[in-house]
């Protein structure tokens, strides 16, 4: 048997790509139609904001520990949560977890690592790309990484907040963020982690100045791995 996924959702694009990535992958290895049990539950992303916007990273761990009692009273096994700006409070929820979690940025870590990447840009909210989730693990694995500049990442982080977690993908926004990873790339990244997980559903790898770390799927295939209990490669 699989084990139950427990997904702690934040904004909905987010938590809907890496929901429908798990459900269609899954065949592959359990058969058609088949995928594990999932349970998802956020609160209201207004609730999440109120608490990030000042920095109150304790309470955003709260209300993710409400999500993670409730994913659990489900019946899930272990917990992932497809948003890499809150991963801030994961300190604050994994000591307190009544399941195992699997971490967003150490899965895209992971992955960059087997890639040989070295030097790897951050693009998200300004929260992620100026806060300390990724550049606590890459640290850790040995490599380099930059962010844009105050300019960008105010650009970046209303395009974000104004249109894509509410669905909305303008191509004049799709065209900027390439801008951006070329700028990453002029200053010697050769990747770049897509570090909100909206923004793989507009930054298009095939067009895109740098190979992508796509962390919504890749967080969302590792889930998968670990509920079939295959080692994820």
């Amino acid at each position: 048997m699989a084990k139950h996924i427990g997904i702690v959702a934040c904004s909905a694009e987010g938590a809907a790509l890496c929901y429908r990535t798990i459900c269609m992958e899954a065949p592959q290895f359990m058969g058609e139609h088949s995928h594990p049990e999932i349970t998802m539950h956020t609160h209201p992303l207004s609730e999440y904001m109120e608490h990030i916007r000042k920095g109150e990273w304790e309470e955003v761990g709260r209300l993710m520990l409400s999500s993670t009692h409730k994913v659990v009273q489900a019946g899930s096994e272990f917990a992932i949560c497809p948003d890499n700006t809150i991963h801030e409070a994961f300190q604050f929820v994994i000591s307190r977890s009544p399941i195992p979690w699997l971490h967003i940025a150490e899965t895209v870590a992971k992955e960059a690592k087997k890639k040989s990447y070295a030097h790897i840009g951050i693009m998200g909210t300004k929260y992620l790309m100026t806060g300390p989730v990724y550049p606590e693990v890459f640290k850790k694995a040995g490599m380099l990484f930059s962010i844009p500049d105050e300019k960008d990442r105010e650009r970046i982080d209303r395009v974000i907040f104004e249109e894509l977690v509410n669905g909305i993908f303008r191509e004049e926004s799709r065209h900027y963020f390439n801008d951006v990873i070329e700028r990453l790339k002029e200053g010697g990244c050769d990747t770049v982690v897509l570090g909100c997980t909206e923004l793989p559903l507009i930054v298009n790898p095939k067009d895109c100045p740098l190979p992508t770390l796509d962390s919504t799927r890749l967080l969302a295939r590792a889930a998968l791995y670990e509920a079939i209990g295959k080692e994820f490669p």
